[in-house]
C-alpha cells in the first residue's frame, strides 16, 4: 500500500474539513393535511367520524327498558308540549260546542235562518276536525291525549238592538280571534322547548287556516253591519244556504 506524503495528507484533511464546515440546508417542509376539529377529535378516539354501533347504545338501552304501558316512539317530546296540546284540544272542542249551539239556534222554526244554521254547523265541524288533528299529532309524538270537561254554552242568541245574526257573528269573530291567540301561545311553547317539528305542524296545519277563519268572520260582521236586521239578513242567509 502506498503511503500519502505529508503534503497530500494535509490537502485531503483540509478538503474534508471544509465539507464538514459547510452549512446544512434544511429540506422543504411537507404540507400537513388540515382536517376539521370535530373530525380530528373523532378520528383520534375511534378512527371514524361516526360510529353508529356506539352512538346508538344509549337509545337502545332506553328502548329496551321502556315498559309496554309507555310509548316506544317518543323522542325529544317535552311534557310541557304534551300538556299544551291537550289544553288546545279542549279549546277546540269548547269552540266547536258553542258553534253547535249556534247551529241549533238558527235551525229553529221561529228563527228560520237555515243558511246561518249551515254556516255554524260547518264551523263546528271544522273546530272538531282541528281537535282530531291535534289528538292524532299527540299520539304520533308519543304523548297521551287527556280529554277535559267541556263547558255548557249559551243557547239563546237574541239581541234586540243588533239582531241575532249580527250578534252571533260578532261572537264567532271573537271566538276565532281567541283561538288564534291560543294557537300562537301553543307555538310559543314549542319554540321555548326547541321542538321544531311541533312548531312546523302548528304553522302549517293550524295557524294558516285560523288566519283565514278570522278574515272570513270579520268580513261577515262588516256585511251584517251594513245590511241591518231585515231583508239584508234574509238575503245573506240565502247566500250562505247556497254556498258550497
Amino acid at each position: 500500500m502506498a503511503l500519502l506524503t505529508p503534503s497530500a495528507t494535509k490537502l485531503v484533511t483540509s478538503g474534508l474539513s471544509s465539507k464538514l464546515a459547510a452549512p446544512i440546508r434544511p429540506s422543504a417542509p411537507s404540507r400537513a393535511l388540515h382536517l376539521p376539529r370535530a373530525t380530528q377529535e373523532a378520528s383520534s378516539v375511534t378512527g371514524l367520524v361516526f360510529d353508529p354501533a356506539n352512538a346508538v347504545k344509549n337509545e337502545l338501552t332506553t328502548v329496551d327498558k321502556t315498559p309496554p304501558s309507555q310509548s316506544l316512539g317518543r323522542a325529544a317530546f317535552d311534557p310541557e308540549c304534551e300538556a299544551a296540546i291537550n289544553e288546545q284540544i279542549n279549546v277546540e272542542y269548547n269552540v266547536s260546542y258553542v258553534y253547535h249551539a249556534l247551529h241549533c239556534f238558527f235551525d229553529r222554526d221561529n228563527v228560520g235562518l237555515p243558511g246561518f244554521a249551515k254556516f255554524f254547523k260547518d264551523a263546528s265541524d271544522e273546530e272538531r276536525d282541528h281537535a282530531h288533528l291535534l289528538m292524532s299529532y299527540q299520539n304520533k309524538r308519543g304523548g297521551r291525549v287527556q280529554l277535559k270537561s267541556i263547558v255548557m254554552p249559551e243557547m239563546e242568541f237574541n239581541h234586540a238592538e243588533k239582531g241575532e245574526a249580527l250578534f252571533s257573528m260578532e261572537l264567532a269573530l271573537s271566538l276565532e280571534k281567541l283561538n288564534f291567540q291560543k294557537l300562537r301561545e301553543l307555538h310559543e311553547v314549542a319554540d321555548k322547548c326547541g321542538d321544531a317539528p311541533m312548531a312546523d305542524f302548528i304553522e302549517g296545519d293550524l295557524l294558516a287556516d285560523q288566519v283565514d277563519s278570522v278574515k272570513s268572520a270579520a268580513e261577515m260582521v262588516s256585511q251584517l253591519r251594513r245590511v241591518g236586521k231585515g231583508l239584508g239578513v234574509f238575503l245573506m242567509d240565502k247566500q250562505l244556504q247556497e254556498a258550497q
